[in-house]
């Protein structure tokens, strides 16, 4: 009796214990939405869209880049570095620390990515605003990656496609924070003059001092669904305006149905949605050189 509860009882319950450390922890997801719960695998196939009721979950940079060029492949590009901290700020937390816990969840520098690549056999450059990063707030580091994409397609004569999800300015920073509006804005007027589209695609949520500038400059705006893309959140313009705004008021469909935004498309048809309005932009400008 005690060989057995000695010997052959822990051997069984070191097996399952082993079992039970090499499971992860993350092979289910629960829609925000509805409560369904999805195998990781087959939420990674429908590209972070609910099988059950088709709410689009939000998606980090490196998802959005695959699911939208060819193959997956494309080429990053670096951007400059800006100073750490410059106000040297700090709440119940300090700013420089909240950048080196964002940086360490994320493995990036900070909230947009921007990269070139092939879109439906069309090259251009994608800016991916990573709402993961500190909310995708608007600071120094994005201002810059948002200028070096209209940079780089400019000078690779290149359409820019701006992917965008932001919470605001980010506070820590301050007016440089603010800075960033008529920085970026002045970029896509110079690709305005240049001729090279300019293409938005608004996911959930848009808000802010991205929605004020460079978020509703576009050629083309494309929007996900039920995205909520707005300046100020509804609780907040409730409170100011003391109205009940209309049902869906801010969200995609609703100013789809105002003129704010030119479609919403579905996350499975964006990418082929961005190679058709690529191509008839592009071809569009080809017409009018040779007109000219």
């Amino acid at each position: 009796m005690n060989w057995i509860k000695n010997f052959i009882r822990p051997r069984i319950s070191r097996v399952f214990a082993q079992r039970e450390d090499n499971t992860p922890d993350n092979l289910w997801v629960n829609c925000n939405s509805c409560g369904e719960i999805i195998f990781h695998r087959d939420i990674e196939l429908l590209q972070k869209v609910c099988p059950g009721c088709d709410h689009h979950m939000r998606m980090d940079a490196v998802e959005r880049l695959r699911q939208i060029y060819d193959d997956g492949t494309y080429e990053t590009i670096d951007v400059p570095d800006v100073p750490h901290d410059p106000l040297k700020f700090k709440d119940q937390k300090k700013y420089s620390d909240r950048l080196k816990d964002a940086r360490s969840k994320t493995g990036r520098k900070d909230a947009v990515t921007v990269s070139v690549g092939l879109i439906k056999s069309h090259r251009a450059v994608v800016a991916v605003q990573d709402f993961s990063f500190m909310g995708g707030s608007l600071g120094m580091a994005s201002g810059e990656a948002i200028v070096r994409a209209a940079e780089t397609a400019l000078e690779r004569n290149l359409p820019l496609v701006a992917i965008l999800a932001a919470g605001g300015a980010r506070m820590q920073e301050g007016i440089l924070s603010l800075m960033q509006m008529p920085r970026t804005t002045a970029m896509v007027q110079e690709l305005r003059e240049r001729g090279l589209p300019y293409i938005v695609v608004l996911t959930d949520p848009t808000t802010g001092g991205v929605t004020a500038s460079y978020g509703m400059l576009g050629d083309i705006h494309i929007a996900e669904p039920n995205a909520l893309i707005g300046f100020a959140g509804p609780r907040v313009i409730e409170d100011t305006i003391r109205e009940k705004l209309p049902e869906g008021f801010q969200r995609a469909e609703y100013l789809l149905e105002h003129g704010m935004v030119d479609m919403v498309v579905h996350r499975h048809q964006l990418a082929e949605t961005l190679g058709r309005v690529i191509s008839l932009l592009t071809h569009a400008n080809d017409a009018i050189e040779t007109v000219a």
